[in-house]
């Protein structure tokens, strides 16, 4: 990987806007960890304000579990060969409950197995609407049947929101931490 795109900015360098960014991510559940994508939305600060409330909905307060949304997220990331995306979400899913295997299978570009009924809800789900642009009307049924409508509109926002934060990662070139190796090898694209 080449190096980031985006230099940090400190508080002096901040606009007025950019300083509200910021106090808004740290009034937030993140607690004012600018990682990831957001030292390169501070280059458009209302947009990176409204997005930061988007994904602290998403990440925090979503009607799917935890541990299954954290598994979109890491299909998501892995669509996108997100390494950092990947690397961040893979540790946020196994504190959720995640089992490793769900996401090794996921960073190898592969169904896991075994799963439960939930994950496979979702893991058809989200793998259906990145590989096709669309679900079927089985798969929309299966999570309106088991999360109901507000679970299709999260589940969707989760793998959207993650699928652009993937691209924001990609275009700055997010470093993973020192010494950590990358978590996904390159996969062919599909047709």
């Amino acid at each position: 990987m080449s190096e980031e795109r985006f230099s940090p900015l400190t508080p002096e360098q901040m606009t007025p806007a950019q300083q509200r960014m910021v106090a808004g991510i740290a009034a937030g559940p993140r607690g004012g960890d600018l990682r990831g994508p957001f030292k390169a939305l501070l280059r458009s600060p209302e947009l990176g304000d409204r997005l930061q409330r988007v994904g602290a909905y998403i990440r925090f307060e979503s009607s799917i579990p935890q541990a299954l949304n954290e598994m979109a997220i890491l299909l998501a990331g892995r669509h996108w060969n997100a390494q950092f995306e990947f690397y961040a979400h893979r540790q946020l899913g196994l504190k959720a409950g995640m089992r490793p295997a769900i996401a090794d299978a996921i960073a190898l570009g592969e169904r896991p197995e075994p799963m439960d009924a939930d994950e496979t809800i979702v893991w058809e789900f989200a793998e259906e609407l990145l590989r096709t642009t669309e679900v079927s009307d089985a798969k929309f049924a299966a999570v309106v049947g088991r999360f109901g409508e507000q679970g299709v509109v999260d589940l969707v926002a989760a793998i959207g929101y993650y699928s652009m934060v993937s691209m924001i990662l990609n275009v700055d070139r997010v470093q993973l931490p020192p010494g950590e190796a990358l978590p996904l090898k390159p996969l062919p694209r599909r047709a």
